[in-house]
This record gives structure tokens, sequence and C-alpha cells, in this order.
């Protein structure tokens, strides 16, 4: 068994840079590693296989119209404890026994309380009457949160709200309801219809969440 990936305070600040790249722009190319850390393509080729030699990095390659296949890059799952978890392996130990004294409707019933405790807190901060501006800051509030979230396209119907981080990622797992949850949450705190197309605990590079007023929702 793999040794354990300690926290990413001894990372220097190009492999940090590197890591959150990879997590918010998965099968990013060198040139594109190389411009956003601002370094050499030597350079970052160097930092990248060093993060490959710890199997934090892979990569994989993707035809082009013309000339050698693209190298591109990806985090590995052994990658995955270096962001925020927000549920440590006592808490699923609890929620575990929860579920098999009580039922799972138990534990529905207390992630939702928990869901309305952050919502409560978050409410005063998403009083603007602007749905995009709800939006936004709930995307602050989120990455506040070790969600690394920002609002993506937006369309005339719909605002698109992404999320890169999973902290409850090991929760999500094994209790799925916990997603709905937040997706409910979401919902009271906008003031809108949010719907989900992609999920990180599916096996999605990101959480991708569509907002759209509510009376414009589809149904």
């Amino acid at each position: 068994m793999s040794a354990p990936i300690e926290t990413p305070s001894g990372y220097s600040t190009p492999k940090l840079g590197l890591l959150r790249l990879l997590k918010q722009a998965p099968d990013s190319s060198l040139d594109e590693v190389a411009q956003h850390l601002r370094i050499s393509k030597v350079a970052a080729l160097g930092h990248v296989q060093q993060l490959e030699h710890e199997g934090l990095v892979e990569r994989s390659y993707r035809a082009g119209h013309v000339g050698r296949p693209r190298v591109q890059f990806r985090l590995t799952a052994r990658a995955t404890p270096l962001f925020p978890q927000n549920y440590s392996e006592v808490s699923l130990a609890a929620l575990d026994f929860i579920q098999r004294k009580l039922g799972p409707n138990a534990v529905n019933e207390l992630l939702t309380e928990r869901a309305h405790e952050v919502a409560d807190r978050a409410r005063p901060r998403l009083a603007s009457p602007d749905l995009a501006v709800r939006v936004r800051e709930l995307a602050q509030i989120r990455t506040e949160g070790g969600y690394m979230a920002e609002v993506g396209t937006r369309r005339k119907a719909s605002i698109e709200l992404l999320e890169h981080n999973c902290p409850i990622l090991a929760l999500a797992g094994r209790f799925p309801i916990a997603c709905e949850t937040e997706r409910r949450m979401f919902a009271s705190l906008l003031r809108a219809e949010v719907g989900v197309s992609h999920r990180v605990v599916a096996g999605d590079p990101v959480c991708r969440f569509m907002v759209r007023p509510a009376k414009e929702a589809v149904p």
C-alpha cells in the first residue's frame, strides 16, 4: 500500500500553482502549464515530471489534426487528499453508525439539518435582488469553504456555477444524498432553480450547476 500523501505545505510555489491549475483545468498542455506559471517550458516540464514521479500527475495523449499527438496532464486520484476535505474518517464512521442503528432517513435528516445551519450563516451575504450577484457571492462562500468555486458561462436564461474541488468527496461517495442536500441548499439560498449536470463524485473533473430564475425553470 502506498504511503499517505503529506499536506502540500512543503511544495514550492510553482508546484502548488501546478497542482491548482490541474485541479481547475485538467488535461492542460505543457504550453498552458508554462503560461500559467509564467516560467519556461523546460522549467514547467521539470515540475510536472517531479509530480509524476510522486504519483500525483499523469499524462495522456490526444491526437491532433497535424503533427504528433498533444501531451496533456491531469491529477491522479492520489492527489485528492492534497485539497481540502471537510469530513474525516471519524465523521464517516459516525454516519455509518447512525445509518446502521437508525436507518438511512436519520442520515438524511442529519445532513439536512447541517445544510440548514450552513445556509443560515450564508444567507445574510446573499440578500441582493440580482441573481447574478447572489451566484457570485455563493461562489466566493464556497471557495472559502475549500470548493474552488467560480462562476462560469452566463447565458440569457441561466448562470453556470463550477466547483473544482469536493471537500465532501469521501462522504458523497458513501452517502449520495449529501449531493442532493447541497443542491437543495443552493436553490434555497439563491431563490432560484438549480440543476446539476456534472459531479466530481461521479468521476467528472468538476461539479457543474446550472442556476435559473425560478419563473424560467425547466420542469
